[in-house]
């Protein structure tokens, strides 16, 4: 069990992490940080982006420090697996409920941004540092999305705090690896075209986070009982044939021609 929470938490991490640039802190991220609002700065983007990185991996870790004090709650609280299976499934259908607005139902969330007069206030290592922080901890910026809540349940039952520390790393250093998306753009044309190609990406990414989510459900839903999974499937299949019908465009039928008496 604690190899299937640690996989699982890991790969949430991941695809938390990555449709979390979407967030307007994130955006903002792409849009500020790059070679060329750099070089207007004057100020060099690998150094920027490097420290980025860094604040990033910190932020994650600082995260993983809250998550490695309630891994060691539920170690000394010492829950049966069937109880830890029930607590993970209930959390990654919540999860995939709140990302897909099921029923207009939405978890909890804040829409905090970075100050980016920063910009114009302070070093480049320290505004890179400060923004990969707080981008990196998660919870301290805009919430895109519940996969952040679901990482953070699954690291607290591996019961492990080195483990949930570990996560939490990962999830800031693949949030402050965001910044490298925009290493290209030096002029305004590709910032255009990058972002054009970003917003087009996010419904796509949106898509494989809810997979992931449900995946995890169908997965922890299996210890409880394989029937259990099944019936998650055919609820997951049921409900994405139901949002495909609603959003295919109906062909209009042409009404009959008259005939004149």
């Amino acid at each position: 069990m604690t190899a299937l929470l640690t996989v699982s938490a890991a790969v949430v991490a991941v695809v938390a992490a990555a449709r979390s640039t979407w967030s307007p802190c994130g955006v903002s991220m792409l849009a500020t940080v790059t070679p060329l609002a750099e070089s207007a700065r004057g100020h060099r983007y690998r150094t920027t982006a490097t420290w980025f990185v860094a604040g990033g991996l910190v932020g994650g870790a600082t995260l993983g420090l809250l998550m490695a004090a309630l891994a060691l709650g539920v170690h000394t609280a010492a829950p049966s697996a069937m109880v830890v299976a029930a607590i993970a499934t209930v959390t990654a259908l919540l999860a995939a409920a709140s990302d897909t607005r099921l029923g207009g139902f939405r978890l909890p969330f804040h829409s905090r941004q970075v100050n980016e007069r920063w910009l114009d206030q302070f070093r480049p290592w320290v505004y890179g540092a400060g923004f990969g922080w707080q981008i990196g901890a998660g919870l301290v910026t805009y919430i895109k999305t519940a996969a952040l809540y679901l990482m953070i349940v699954l690291a607290a039952l591996t019961a492990s705090p080195g483990t949930a520390l570990a996560i939490g790393a990962l999830f800031g250093l693949v949030r402050g690896l965001a910044v490298l998306l925009g290493r290209d753009i030096t002029n305004t044309v590709t910032l255009a075209a990058f972002h054009r190609r970003f917003t087009a990406a996010g419904p796509i990414v949106l898509r494989v986070v809810v997979a992931c989510e449900l995946a995890a459900a169908v997965v922890f839903a299996a210890v409880l009982s394989p029937w259990a999974a099944v019936a998650l499937l055919v609820l997951a299949a049921a409900a994405a044939t139901g949002r495909t019908l609603r959003r295919t465009p109906r062909t209009p039928v042409a009404a009959p021609a008259r005939t004149s008496a």
